[in-house]
């Protein structure tokens, strides 16, 4: 079991980065929102494994309250680990730990996958389970500073990665492409507008 890895950030795409750690080997570790990272730069990240009948997978993580959380999701019947990076990627820990501990459905069943049992599911396996979380931020915003049109179009891949709609994708991407950012700032925009 892997608890993170120190390595360079090798690459960084829509859904996953490859850090190369010092002994030589390049992990694929699947992530809420890679652009969160710096390619070319010496990192700590932390390091979840799942296996399953037929995959072996690592998922990366900014720090170790986003680990928790996301294996907490993961405790939650109906929700596997693409359906947690996609409430991850959101970035707002102390909204979703508010969306559970006050019974909000409706906020949960913006995310991609999460339909209205499973939301109910969250809420009824999670609540007063999130309070060691409830006051830490979880999930820091450090992006990296691509040309802007390319920070778009990757910010637009990465939604699609998510499992959000290219329609959905399409619209916000009208809004959000108004103003100069980061991939990550991108992101963010880009989901406040999907979870509404």
């Amino acid at each position: 079991m892997y608890e993170y890895i120190n390595g360079l950030i090798t690459n960084i795409t829509p859904s996953y980065i490859v850090i190369a750690s010092r002994s030589g080997v390049g992990y694929r570790l699947y992530s809420a929102n890679p652009y969160r990272f710096e390619e070319n730069v010496e990192s700590h990240v932390y390091v979840q494994q799942i296996v399953r009948e037929n995959d072996i997978s690592l998922y990366g993580f900014i720090d170790a309250d986003e680990k928790a959380l996301f294996n907490k999701l993961l405790n939650v019947s109906g929700i596997g680990p693409k359906s947690a990076l996609a409430i991850l990627a959101n970035g707002d820990a102390e909204g979703l730990i508010s969306a559970v501990e006050n019974d909000n459905v409706a906020y949960l069943t913006q995310f991609p996958g999460v339909g209205k049992k499973t939301a109910q599911q969250i809420v009824l396996d999670l609540k007063g389970k999130l309070d060691e979380l409830a006051s830490k931020t979880g999930m820091i915003n450090a992006s990296s500073n691509p040309e802007q049109s390319q920070a778009l179009d990757d910010a637009l891949e990465a939604l699609l990665a998510l499992g959000y709609t290219a329609k959905d994708v399409k619209a916000v991407a009208q809004i959000i492409g108004r103003n100069s950012d980061t991939t990550d700032g991108y992101i963010r925009s880009a989901l406040k507008l999907l979870v509404k």
